[in-house]
């Protein structure tokens, strides 16, 4: 007799008439009563944010939606000029370039403010332990995530707005906090004053809703595809992926 197979997953099902997601009826409970972000956040935390949780984290996937001609966008719209009948190849060229310099900040940020909180345990002091913690990655030459920013100089307009709405919400939690001391403490030991970035504090906000560290780059990814989408609807509109092409190729230098 033939060993019965079993995939189980908590997520969702369906059958000949029903869709079951998060073990709630699709069509009856969730379309109509539940936002995207919302969900999103129910998906990956296996329980339903409060509305507090819900404001803090649609803000950040606001945030992150996009920032203009970047590298991910670019990727994007040139791609969509090499294949314009593959949406879903551009869209995941824009993607694919979320890494450590782009939108993976946001992970790279979470992971830090979390393993520095974890190896203090108890924190009283925060510009204390941040002081500790930048002093130690200046020593050991690694920077310090979510410091400094190409555009914004001296302030990254999206920091304040979302540090602002955690504490009206009640979850401006230790990594905002430390975060944020981050921010105070640093020019003691670089000797110059980095803006806190919008990539940055949007990982620690998303780790003091208890969302899991590994996944934060996920979330920054969700929000910019988003992003991405209005930039090749844009590029439908108004093309500039030919002309972007062929700036760099007529200015080509070539070095034998």
């Amino acid at each position: 007799m033939a060993e019965e197979l079993s995939f189980p997953t908590g997520i969702g099902t369906s059958d000949p008439t029903t869709i079951s997601l998060l073990g709630k009826d699709l069509a009856t409970d969730l379309m109509g009563s539940v936002g995207f972000g919302e969900l999103a956040y129910w998906l990956v935390a296996g329980r339903r944010p409060t509305a507090g949780e819900v404001r803090v984290f649609e803000t950040v996937l606001v945030a992150l939606a996009d920032h203009g001609f970047t590298p991910t966008a670019i990727a994007a719209r040139l791609t969509y000029l090499s294949a314009p009948e593959a949406l879903q190849g551009a869209l995941a060229a824009g993607l694919l370039g979320g890494g450590s310099r782009f939108l993976g900040v946001t992970e790279d940020s979470g992971r830090f403010l979390a393993d520095t909180l974890a190896e203090a345990g108890e924190v009283t002091d925060y510009d204390a332990l941040a002081l500790e913690a930048v002093t130690r990655a200046r020593r050991e030459r690694r920077l310090v995530p979510g410091l400094g920013h190409p555009v914004h100089k001296d302030q990254d307009p999206r920091t304040p707005v979302l540090i602002r709405i955690a504490e009206e919400e009640g979850l401006r939690g230790p990594h905002l906090r430390l975060f944020e001391a981050i921010g105070r403490v640093h020019p003691q030991v670089l000797g110059r004053t980095l803006p806190l970035n919008g990539a940055g504090v949007c990982g620690a906000a998303l780790a003091d809703l208890g969302l899991p560290i590994d996944l934060l780059r996920g979330f920054a990814l969700l929000a910019r595809a988003a992003g991405l989408l209005g930039h090749l609807a844009e590029e439908r509109r108004r093309p500039l992926g030919m002309d972007i092409y062929r700036t760099v190729d007529r200015n080509a230098v070539y070095e034998p």
